[in-house]
Protein backbone atom coordinates (compact mmCIF):
# COMPACT_ATOMS: atom_id res chain seq x y z
CA UNK A 1 0.00 0.00 0.00
CA UNK A 2 1.57 3.32 -1.10
CA UNK A 3 1.55 6.27 0.97
CA UNK A 4 -1.01 9.27 1.53
CA UNK A 5 0.80 11.65 0.40
CA UNK A 6 0.76 15.18 2.39
CA UNK A 7 1.25 18.97 0.81
CA UNK A 8 1.35 21.03 4.42
CA UNK A 9 1.65 24.57 4.18
CA UNK A 10 2.47 27.10 6.68
CA UNK A 11 4.58 30.20 6.53
CA UNK A 12 6.02 29.07 10.07
CA UNK A 13 9.41 27.16 8.40
CA UNK A 14 10.33 25.38 12.03
CA UNK A 15 6.48 24.03 12.43
CA UNK A 16 6.34 22.17 8.79
CA UNK A 17 9.15 20.26 8.71
CA UNK A 18 8.72 19.28 12.44
CA UNK A 19 5.22 18.17 11.03
CA UNK A 20 6.97 16.59 7.83
CA UNK A 21 9.24 15.05 9.92
CA UNK A 22 6.22 13.62 12.34
CA UNK A 23 3.62 12.63 9.40
CA UNK A 24 6.77 10.63 8.01
CA UNK A 25 7.45 8.71 11.37
CA UNK A 26 3.69 7.67 10.63
CA UNK A 27 4.26 6.12 7.22
CA UNK A 28 3.00 9.55 5.27
CA UNK A 29 4.58 11.30 2.48
CA UNK A 30 4.33 14.86 3.29
CA UNK A 31 6.18 17.66 1.74
CA UNK A 32 6.06 21.25 3.14
CA UNK A 33 6.31 24.80 1.59
CA UNK A 34 5.79 28.03 3.28
CA UNK A 35 3.51 30.03 1.29
CA UNK A 36 0.38 29.72 -1.20
CA UNK A 37 2.18 30.44 -4.38
CA UNK A 38 4.42 27.36 -3.81
CA UNK A 39 2.03 25.34 -2.73
CA UNK A 40 0.13 25.78 -5.96
CA UNK A 41 3.29 25.01 -7.53
CA UNK A 42 3.62 22.09 -6.18
CA UNK A 43 0.09 21.05 -6.94
CA UNK A 44 1.04 21.55 -10.82
CA UNK A 45 3.86 19.66 -10.10
CA UNK A 46 2.86 16.59 -8.13
CA UNK A 47 -0.53 14.41 -6.87
CA UNK A 48 -1.22 14.66 -3.14
CA UNK A 49 -4.08 12.99 -1.20
CA UNK A 50 -4.91 15.79 0.78
CA UNK A 51 -3.58 19.52 1.71
CA UNK A 52 -3.14 21.07 5.29
CA UNK A 53 -3.31 24.58 4.84
CA UNK A 54 -2.53 27.38 7.43
CA UNK A 55 -5.28 30.00 7.14
CA UNK A 56 -2.96 33.10 8.18
CA UNK A 57 -0.33 33.53 5.78
CA UNK A 58 1.03 36.62 3.98
CA UNK A 59 -0.08 37.03 0.16
CA UNK A 60 -1.86 34.08 -0.55
CA UNK A 61 -3.68 33.29 2.45
CA UNK A 62 -5.50 29.98 3.44
CA UNK A 63 -8.84 30.85 2.35
CA UNK A 64 -7.53 32.10 -0.79
CA UNK A 65 -5.85 28.96 -1.18
CA UNK A 66 -8.48 26.70 -0.59
CA UNK A 67 -9.99 28.66 -3.10
CA UNK A 68 -8.11 28.20 -5.81
CA UNK A 69 -7.62 24.47 -5.08
CA UNK A 70 -11.18 23.58 -5.24
CA UNK A 71 -11.18 25.39 -8.83
CA UNK A 72 -8.25 23.35 -10.15
CA UNK A 73 -8.39 20.17 -7.89
CA UNK A 74 -12.22 20.07 -6.93
CA UNK A 75 -11.57 16.49 -5.50
CA UNK A 76 -8.32 17.06 -3.21
CA UNK A 77 -9.37 17.50 0.84
CA UNK A 78 -8.43 20.34 2.44
CA UNK A 79 -8.42 20.56 6.14
CA UNK A 80 -7.23 24.33 7.19
CA UNK A 81 -5.40 24.64 10.62
CA UNK A 82 -5.01 27.89 12.00
CA UNK A 83 -3.81 29.02 15.48
CA UNK A 84 -6.46 31.33 16.16
CA UNK A 85 -9.39 30.65 17.09
CA UNK A 86 -11.68 32.70 14.16
CA UNK A 87 -14.72 30.89 13.78
CA UNK A 88 -15.89 32.73 11.05
CA UNK A 89 -12.69 32.11 9.47
CA UNK A 90 -13.35 28.34 9.71
CA UNK A 91 -16.79 29.14 8.48
CA UNK A 92 -16.05 31.02 5.44
CA UNK A 93 -13.31 27.65 4.84
CA UNK A 94 -15.62 25.41 5.19
CA UNK A 95 -17.93 27.19 2.77
CA UNK A 96 -15.13 27.33 0.50
CA UNK A 97 -14.91 23.41 0.26
CA UNK A 98 -12.08 22.69 3.09
CA UNK A 99 -12.91 19.30 4.56
CA UNK A 100 -12.53 20.64 8.26
CA UNK A 101 -10.52 23.56 10.23
CA UNK A 102 -8.48 21.98 13.22
CA UNK A 103 -6.95 24.45 15.57
CA UNK A 104 -2.99 24.49 16.26
CA UNK A 105 -1.62 23.48 17.91
CA UNK A 106 -3.28 20.21 17.45
CA UNK A 107 -2.62 16.34 18.37
CA UNK A 108 -0.86 14.11 16.06
CA UNK A 109 -3.13 11.26 16.49
CA UNK A 110 -6.26 14.09 15.68
CA UNK A 111 -4.37 15.05 12.47
CA UNK A 112 -3.43 11.90 11.46
CA UNK A 113 -7.14 10.30 11.88
CA UNK A 114 -8.66 13.53 10.64
CA UNK A 115 -6.23 13.07 7.02
CA UNK A 116 -7.70 9.30 6.75
CA UNK A 117 -11.53 10.80 7.21
CA UNK A 118 -10.73 13.17 5.00
CA UNK A 119 -8.88 10.94 1.88
CA UNK A 120 -11.42 8.04 2.63
CA UNK A 121 -14.14 10.55 2.71
CA UNK A 122 -15.75 9.85 6.38
CA UNK A 123 -17.89 12.24 7.86
CA UNK A 124 -15.85 15.67 9.18
CA UNK A 125 -14.55 15.82 12.90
Amino acid sequence: MEALRILIVDDEHEWVSALAERLGLRGFAATGVTDGEAALARLHADAFDVALVDVKMPGLGGLDLVRAIKSQWPELPVILLTGHSSAPDAERGLALGAWACLLKPVQIDDLVRAVRAAVHGEDTP
